[in-house]
């Protein structure tokens, strides 16, 4: 089998990158996702290539043949070489494991491109394909596996998963995008005995994983088996049904393409999916989002997400002006009743959004009367919230509110 040609292959300053590399000698092939993704025909995005030599000698090759070479990781063997366009490319020195700790991996250079495959977590991801010739290799049975749509591990799964226990949310993560049927019984297996290491993760690559899954065009059967089979117990507990992530799904399916798509809220995101899958109580959402050292604008959209309830269908401009757009569409597509209630308040939101401020700030209040101080902003709040209530009336009309509350204070 032959890797087909793709625009990929093609890219400005590839043919140098590979030369200076001495990819006609074998010096160097391309490797992992990007040969899994061009059999499977789908885009390609990120392209890595794995070569014999030094990070050194990699780095020196690549500026001598006028390229960019930056050191990112080359005490692991990685160096980015950087094409025109400011295209990046990982070119990484072949190794084997010397030793891991289920978190890291001690590394050693080698010119043993099987030894190098072996490293890699899943047989689909070990192929690699000369540049030149388009010769793919094959050392563990990937190619049978793509073709099967089977995600199974290189080796023994359970070692494979003591070498580092983030494979176990990667064995679900790369079954929900690439994988049909049920998952392979030996991978699944150990992917649930050992699911208690996954508590020995740092929660960055625990939310990292995650949310890279709920992003997928419909992990919901994954993760309901994941549920199912006690994988997230260890670390999600609150996490007990895929139901309401169903129901997202099929949703946004619905309203996607619908003629009141008026910009991109409407597109599944992964912090919605998490919400889905959480209690709608905000304070659990932030507790989760804390434990899983979400930024502070993910935990603040979670935690809105997750405040969800009936009535916010019939407000639907005012949930928008509040948390914003994005927040209000969360909100919206999580709201407990029917579709066709849902698809109203949306085409509303749609059809005459809030507007983006208030009209009044404190200085127009102190024009009127107002004396400086506190009773500014207390002004101000109340005008706002009475504002918000008659449904964002002009200008004109919160004046003439302003002189009434002044008036009778």
């Amino acid at each position: 089998m032959r890797l087909p040609d793709a625009p990929w292959r093609h890219w400005e300053g590839m043919g140098v990158l590979l030369d200076a590399l001495g990819a006609d000698e074998g010096g160097a092939r391309f490797v992992g996702g990007a040969v899994r993704d061009a059999l499977l025909e789908l885009e390609v995005q990120d392209v890595d290539i794995a070569t014999v030599h030094a990070p050194e000698e990699t780095a020196r090759r690549i500026d001598a043949a006028g390229l960019k070479a930056v050191p990112t990781g080359i005490k692991h063997g990685t160096v980015t070489a950087v094409l025109p366009g400011k295209r990046t490319i990982e070119v990484t020195t072949l190794r084997r494991d010397v030793a891991t700790d289920g978190r890291h991996a001690e590394v050693e250079y080698t010119d043993d491109w099987k030894e190098d495959a072996a490293r890699r977590d899943f047989t689909i991801n070990a192929l690699s394909a000369d540049p030149v010739t388009g010769e793919i290799f094959d050392y563990f049975g990937g190619l049978d596996d793509l073709a099967a749509r089977r995600v199974r591990f290189i080796g023994e799964p359970l070692n494979r998963i003591a070498e580092d226990h983030l494979r176990i949310l990667r064995f679900f993560r790369f079954h929900a995008r690439f994988g049909e049927g049920a998952p392979d019984a030996e991978s699944l297996g150990a992917c649930i005995a050992r699911a208690n290491d996954l508590m020995a993760l740092s929660r960055e690559r625990i939310a990292d994983e995650l949310l890279k899954m709920l992003a997928l065009d419909d992990p919901a059967p994954t993760m309901a088996l994941m549920i199912e089979r006690g994988v997230l117990q260890p670390v999600l507990p609150e996490i007990v049904t895929a139901g309401p992530l169903e129901r997202l799904i099929a949703r946004e399916n619905l309203f996607r393409h619908s003629s009141f798509r008026w910009n991109d809220a409407l597109n599944s995101h992964p912090l919605r999916r998490l919400a889905a899958l959480l209690p709608p109580d905000p304070e659990t959402a932030r507790a989760i989002a804390a434990r899983l050292k979400l930024s502070k604008a993910q935990r603040q959209r979670l935690a809105i997400a997750a405040a969800r309830m009936p009535g916010d269908t019939a407000t639907p401009r005012a949930l928008a002006f509040r948390p914003g757009i994005e927040s209000a569409v969360d909100r919206l597509l999580l709201c407990p009743t029917n579709d066709i209630v849902v698809g109203r308040a949306l085409e509303t939101l749609a059809a005459n959004p809030p507007p983006e401020r208030f009209p009044l700030k404190g200085a127009d209040l102190i024009a009127l009367g107002v004396e400086p101080g506190p009773e500014v902003s207390r002004l101000l709040g109340e005008l706002r919230e009475a504002w918000i209530a008659e449904d964002f009336p002009g200008e004109d009309r919160v004046r003439e509110m302003a002189q009434a509350k002044i008036s009778g204070s």
